[in-house]
């Protein structure tokens, strides 16, 4: 017969799970889970991953087009204000300055006399030239008279000689005496010429005496006084002329643009301390090459400045319009990535999954990027960079208006 438990007056536990069967569901359900992860993953990487609904497991992502610039783009750039043309005077010749006529800020006129100097020991100089020149035609009358004489007693001697009165060797001796006339005669002639040449040096060394202004333009520096000594070892400049009317302007154009530099391109110059003033201007040269360390090209601005508003050595800002050299497409700022694997952007292709493109960085303007390669214009990008997006992954789009360019009209 069958013996009762015996009641002990409480429930017993029921009897554990053994801990051996614990550890192999606890092994299933790891291996299940690996085995599904890599599945998936697999499948994403072959670009095969299904979309079980809208909107589950995709992410959603706003994209817009990139804006193509006009043909014409405006350039800001700084400048420095040059005189048209600056010249710094020196004494061509000694003495003593005997009075000065013009000073700092004072216009002047080309040909204006601006300085005398006195030249005592020039003037002494240029006297015994005049006299010494007076000596040479002296000698010239001198020597062509003896050369007339000795080529008539040459004539003489030979007559003589005919008639057998004088000896052969006679006639020789007139007909060189003769001859050295006629070469005196040179001689001195070219003492002539010698001396009147030295007469005309100083004669112009005595006029620069008097100092005159090359051409129009302003005095900015008068290094002399009254009594000064000066003369041609002076390194010091008696004066500075400068023109500035009109001005140069220089400014550095980047590579960028370099190539779409042509004389006649009119610009603009605005400097800060003449709010609200705008001075016109034309491009009137460039240096034709790039700076080797910065990579920009010097180009001269000429601009017409008869009330000499604009000062020499002045910061202006210029302002160029010139055509981009090549297309260039605009995009957002925030759809740039730029990591490990270079420049990029993110698109959405036709099956609304994500592919990179590489692009080239025509300018940054802080809000937009301007892009020389890599778009056509037709894609689809990003417009907030995600950086959890893969290659080949599904999103959904959302599409935004492309952004406005930049660039001002086309002239």
């Amino acid at each position: 017969m069958t013996q009762e438990p015996e009641d002990l007056g409480f429930e017993l536990p029921a009897p554990a799970t053994s801990s051996r069967t614990r550890v192999l569901v606890v092994l299933v359900v790891l291996i299940a889970g690996a085995f599904a992860f890599g599945y998936f993953q697999h499948r994403k990487a072959r670009g095969d991953t299904p979309v079980i609904a809208a909107g589950i497991g995709v992410s959603r992502v706003e994209v817009t087009k990139p804006a193509s610039l006009t043909t014409d783009r405006a350039l800001a750039l700084p400048g420095v204000v040059r005189a048209l043309e600056e010249t710094k005077i020196y004494p061509r010749t000694s003495g003593y300055v005997k009075r000065w006529l013009a000073d700092i800020g004072d216009k002047v006129k080309q040909g204006q006399l601006l300085i005398e100097i006195e030249t005592p020991e020039l003037d002494a100089q240029l006297a015994q030239a005049r006299a010494e020149l007076a000596q040479s035609h002296a000698a010239v009358k001198q020597a062509a008279a003896q050369s007339d004489y000795a080529k008539s007693n040459s004539a003489r001697f030979e007559t003589l000689a005919d008639q057998k009165l004088v000896s052969r060797s006679q006639v020789e001796q007139t007909q060189a005496a003769a001859a050295t006339g006629v070469a005196t005669v040179a001689a001195s002639e070219a003492a002539v010429a010698a001396a009147e040449a030295n007469v005309h040096r100083l004669v112009e060394l005595q006029g620069f005496a008097k100092v005159t202004a090359p051409f129009a333009g302003t005095v900015t520096q008068r290094s002399v006084e009254r009594g000064a000594l000066v003369g041609t070892s002076t390194t010091t400049p008696m004066y500075t002329i400068v023109a500035t009317d009109p001005v140069r302007v220089f400014v550095d154009v980047p590579q960028t643009v370099a190539a779409t530099i042509k004389p006649g391109t009119e610009t603009t110059v605005t400097v800060r301390e003449f709010p609200g003033r705008v001075f016109p201007g034309k491009v009137t040269r460039s240096a034709g090459a790039l700076d080797p360390d910065l990579h920009t090209m010097s180009t001269e601005i000429q601009v017409p400045n008869p009330e000499s508003a604009l000062l020499p050595g002045m910061y202006v800002q210029t302002s160029l319009s010139l055509p981009v050299p090549h297309h260039v497409l605009e995009i957002p700022a925030t759809a740039l990535y730029n990591d490990s694997q270079g420049v990029r952007v993110a698109i959405v292709d036709a099956q609304q999954k994500i592919h990179y493109a590489a692009i080239t960085i025509e300018r940054d303007t802080g809000s937009t990027i301007w892009v020389a390669a890599g778009l056509t214009g037709d894609e689809r990008i990003l417009k907030i960079a995600v950086p959890s997006l893969l290659e080949g992954d599904p999103v959904e789009v959302a599409m935004t208006p492309p952004p406005a360019a930049a660039a001002p009209a086309k002239k």
